[in-house]
């Protein structure tokens, strides 16, 4: 319903699933952990489905009173996912994939490790996805510029872990990644 809604939404919920499930490869994570992580990010943005179209395809700067919508997002997927006995785990990554290491996230405030692990990195995931793709109203900028500024913001927006991990892996990858490469196995 939501590529309905915004069809560049679906290549954006792809890539940031294949990022997400590269990160937690090299981070060591279970099969089991990736299979549930990958779930969350593939739902991250499911509760976009409540913001209005004008919101979602806004090419300027929104207003507070958009971004007090916007930021319902993620309790609005928590909400819809909780329903579907099979993705409680997923619902608590796409209930906290906005918050930042340092606690000035949204929707709940959380910090450092309060942060389910999955969505530390699917934060990482769906920035590097969001600098390196054309938005409206901006172009993409290049995977440096991505790997720059989540290396600037390590600590503060991002698990500085997760951070290490991603900065550690070969750029190749990425750029492999975006083009609708599959994540190298586990």
């Amino acid at each position: 319903m939501l590529y309905l809604k915004n069809p560049g939404s679906k290549g954006h919920s792809k890539r940031v699933t294949a990022f997400t499930i590269a990160i937690a490869r090299a981070l060591g994570l279970s099969t089991e952990a990736i299979k549930m992580i990958a779930g969350g990010a593939f739902m991250h943005d499911i509760g976009k489905l409540g913001v209005p179209d004008a919101i979602l395809n806004k090419s300027g700067h929104l207003t507070e009173r958009e971004m007090e919508i916007i930021r319902k997002h993620c309790y609005w997927g928590y909400q819809t996912l909780t329903k579907i006995p099979f993705m409680q785990e997923a619902a608590n990554i796409v209930y906290s994939h906005e918050e930042r290491f340092d606690g000035t996230g949204y929707p709940r405030g959380l910090k450092g490790e309060e942060i389910p692990l999955g969505a530390r990195i699917v934060a990482v995931a769906a920035t590097f996805d969001a600098i390196t793709s054309d938005r409206p109203g901006r172009r993409a900028e290049s995977v440096q510029a991505a790997r720059d500024e989540i290396d600037r913001c390590s600590g503060g927006q991002f698990d500085p872990k997760v951070v290490e991990t991603f900065l550690n892996m070969p750029q190749g990858l990425w750029e492999d990644l975006r083009k609708g490469g599959d994540p190298p196995p586990s």
